[in-house]
């Protein structure tokens, strides 16, 4: 092999080595659907991409938008995205493991004190109006409904009586709520949002202010617990006492209920790793996205009591997320651990390969020039013997052959000083033997008669032999 070979090799060794540094300290770039467009859940993500890109750090988000979160589970389940935001009772992906929630929304009930409603059964033969912000919210209640047995029917014609498992739903408007309880058209009010939320707190004011005393009742579904064994993309929630102000407080104490929750999902398969870097900035920096998406400061951590609990929870937690949550979150070394040892083991083994095939290669270049010593030593007895001139030409040529030979070695590898000064000293033996043949061999031709021939003692001198 020549020099040039090897620093090429090195040169290839090294450039390697530099692009695997490059590829894995690259940003890892992960893409989230998000519904719906104009949602909260769409400016909180919107500003944490940004705010990754400008930080530079080691994830980025790319945020693709849709009209609907079925639409942005449909991606996550499909591939098409790593994360999602996924409301599980509209659409659960078989894939996707909680990273956060980003927000709870609740069943709040909330209808005029005079009509006496304290407990979801109570709305038999009631109608209840419902604020539809979202196309679940009706087979929301109405799974509720089914779990009470009850049914949800349509107005009756004619003054006919509701049945007695009977409930009618009148989908309404936020500004068409007053107006509605005023004229008995509903006897309740649904609506499915987080309980600190401006659609919350207008809704109990509309039906306070349609309500002849300005007083109104909550109506609780007591059986949460119960429920969410059904139905695990429920869960169960309480409304704090107080939460919507007024003297006397509203409610006057906690209401249970139940709820869904928006949850950032990612794939199973996406890296523990940039999982945790995700949910850590998106945690840490709470305060810093608030300030443009004020959803971000009702972001929670999934509840679980240990790390077998969460990834094994009826909504089960990305190992990432439990990771940063756990504290548990794996070092640089921890994170290529097998491929260091197996960089170690196999390099070892290339190295040692190397450095026999190098040994290798050195004793077949010091083969090769003791070939051509031995050949020299050989050539200059062949001369003493020879006969005719046209003996000696192929002598010379072979001669300079080996010449050449020769000093291709010294030019692609150093040959020691002992070994060249052997050869010199072969080459010169042979090169006056020649002479001296051929100045015999012509006066033999020529026909003097007299063998003339100049005898040349030659010492070579070979150290190695000592």
């Amino acid at each position: 092999m020549r020099r040039e070979w090897v620093l090429f090799l090195l040169a290839l060794g090294l450039a390697a080595v530099a692009g695997a540094i490059v590829y894995l300290s690259r940003p890892n770039t992960l893409v989230v659907a998000v519904g719906p467009r104009d949602g909260a859940e769409a400016a909180l993500l919107d500003v944490y991409a940004q705010a990754l890109a400008r930080a530079r750090e080691d994830v980025r988000l790319k945020v693709q938008h849709f009209d609907d979160v079925r639409d942005s589970a449909r991606a996550l389940q499909s591939g098409r995205a790593d994360l999602a935001v996924v409301r599980p009772d509209v659409l659960l992906p078989d894939n996707g493991l909680t990273l956060a929630i980003l927000h709870d929304e609740a069943l709040l009930i909330v209808a005029p004190q005079a009509q006496g409603l304290e407990s979801f059964p109570d709305l038999a033969r009631k109608r209840l109006g419902i604020v539809e912000r979202h196309g679940a919210d009706i087979p929301f209640l109405t799974s509720l409904l089914g779990f009470y047995d009850l049914t949800a029917a349509a107005e009756p014609e004619g003054g006919a009586l509701l049945g007695s498992s009977h409930v009618v739903l009148v989908p309404l408007k936020p500004s068409e709520v007053t107006k509605a309880v005023q004229e008995n058209r509903v006897d309740a009010v649904a609506v499915i949002a987080a309980p600190a939320s401006k659609a919350a707190i207008s809704t109990v004011r509309a039906v306070e202010m349609a309500s002849a005393d300005k007083a109104v009742g909550f109506v609780a579904v007591p059986d949460g617990e119960a429920i969410v064994q059904r139905m695990p993309e429920l869960q169960a929630t309480t409304i704090p006492a107080g939460t919507f102000g007024g003297r006397p407080k509203r409610p006057d104490d906690d209401i249970k209920t139940v709820g869904a929750s928006y949850r950032l999902m990612a794939r199973g398969s996406i890296s523990r790793v940039s999982v945790a870097s995700v949910v850590q900035h998106l945690f840490e920096w709470r305060s810093k996205l608030a300030t443009a998406a004020p959803l971000a400061n009702q972001m929670k951590a999934p509840e679980f009591d240990s790390t077998v609990a969460a990834t094994s929870a009826r909504l089960p937690n990305h190992p990432g997320a439990v990771d940063y949550f756990e504290r548990e979150q794996q070092t640089l070394f921890e994170r290529y651990e097998d491929y260091i040892y197996l960089v170690a083991f196999f390099g070892g083994t290339l190295g040692s390969g190397v450095a026999w095939l190098g040994q290798r290669l050195a004793r077949k270049r010091r083969e090769r020039i003791d070939v051509v010593l031995d050949r020299l030593l050989d050539i200059l007895k062949e001369v003493r013997t020879a006969r005719f001139p046209s003996d000696l030409d192929g002598l010379v040529t072979e001669t300079d052959d080996l010449v050449a030979d020769v000093v291709r070695q010294a030019r692609e590898r150093a040959i020691d000083n002992r070994t060249v000064s052997a050869l010199i000293l072969a080459i010169d033996a042979v090169h006056a033997a020649i002479a001296d043949a051929r100045r015999v061999l012509d006066g033999v031709e020529a026909g003097d008669g007299t063998l003339l021939r100049k005898t040349r003692l030659v010492s070579l001198r070979m150290p190695a032999a000592e």
